[in-house]
């Protein structure tokens, strides 16, 4: 079976372009330097925080409490802060989990 090839005298008709006028609205430029105004921060108000205790009995992880509570505790920070103690609090639980695992 063959492929067909190109049209008769080698060449393809030229693709239509954009039309006059373009049919998206224009966007507006960034702003001159280069920076934009500060993203707003969190509402200010009560901030969740870690679950009441519920007075159970049952045994609890205090590496798993303390990641519990730094992510909690994440929310206060600016963004890039939140960044590192996500990753922090994630690299604790991970570790736990695996000797977790192993027992």
């Amino acid at each position: 079976m063959t492929r067909p090839g190109p049209p008769p005298g080698g060449s393809f008709p030229p693709r239509p372009g954009p039309s006059a006028g373009g049919s998206f609205p224009p966007q507006p430029a960034p702003p001159a330097g280069g920076s934009f105004p500060a993203r707003p921060g969190p509402p200010v108000g009560a901030r969740p925080g870690p679950p009441p205790d519920l007075g159970d009995d049952e045994p609890r992880h205090p590496a798993v409490d303390a990641a519990v509570r730094a992510i909690a505790n994440a929310a206060t920070l600016a963004p890039a802060d939140q960044i590192a103690q996500y990753e922090a609090a994630y690299e604790t639980l991970r570790e736990t989990l695996a000797t977790i695992d192993q027992t």
